[in-house]
């Protein structure tokens, strides 16, 4: 059986979760106590030598880590990843994207908000709102006409970007700006469903939210 090594509140393990559930897929799961230091454990750099969750371990003992490159390989052979050569670059377009301008932005300024860190990182806070509103700005300019980031329904592109990407009102700011991303987020969450919760921080007694 397949193994998430996983930490709730990060938006990166939430999109496997997703994924693994929209798929149907049986897994074992271990958490991860990131701010006890186990990422960073010999024997979690052997699975991902970053030190970072998710990381997916396959049955035969190899492990994924990245998580854009776990839904890559758990969607390959589905209709989550298209199979046509102009669509799947399409798609990797968007997990690149996602792991540029979204996740290092969005999640770092949600994490710091969230966790009473916003005031450390202060000299960072500027150009992170400045990337992450060139960020919705991009979304915004390429779903206005479109349901989904890639074709007609949803893909792992539109998973990938919406994990942290709905979360941005987290952070300050407002979906009332962008309507085409809002209404995306409202279409890719009826088609995810309900059962995957957003965890907060304060869930871990470590991490300072």
């Amino acid at each position: 059986m397949l193994t998430l090594y996983d930490y709730l509140p990060s938006q990166n393990a939430w999109k496997v979760r997703v994924l693994l559930g929209l798929l149907g897929i049986a897994y074992e799961t271990h958490q991860v106590s990131i701010f006890e230091g186990e990422s960073h454990t010999q024997a979690f750099l052997k699975l991902n030598p970053a030190g970072a969750v998710p990381v997916l371990g396959l049955e035969d003992g190899e492990a994924i880590a990245e998580s854009n490159a776990i839904l890559t390989y758990l969607a390959e052979g589905t209709p989550y990843l298209p199979a046509d050569r102009f669509s799947r670059a399409k798609v990797m377009q968007w997990l690149f994207f996602e792991q540029y301008h979204v996740e290092p932005v969005v999640g770092s300024l949600r994490f710091w908000t969230l966790t009473g860190r916003l005031q450390r990182n202060q000299a960072m806070v500027a150009g992170k709102r400045e990337a992450g509103a060139r960020a919705l700005g991009a979304l915004e300019r390429s779903l206005k006409g479109r349901p989904f980031l890639v074709g007609n329904a949803l893909t792992i592109a539109d998973i990938a970007v919406y994990a942290y990407g709905h979360r941005a009102e987290d952070c300050g700011f407002s979906f009332a700006n962008y309507p085409a991303v809002s209404a995306w987020i409202d279409r890719v969450s009826e088609a995810i469903g309900p059962g995957y919760p957003v965890h907060p921080y304060s869930i871990d007694p470590h991490s300072g939210g």
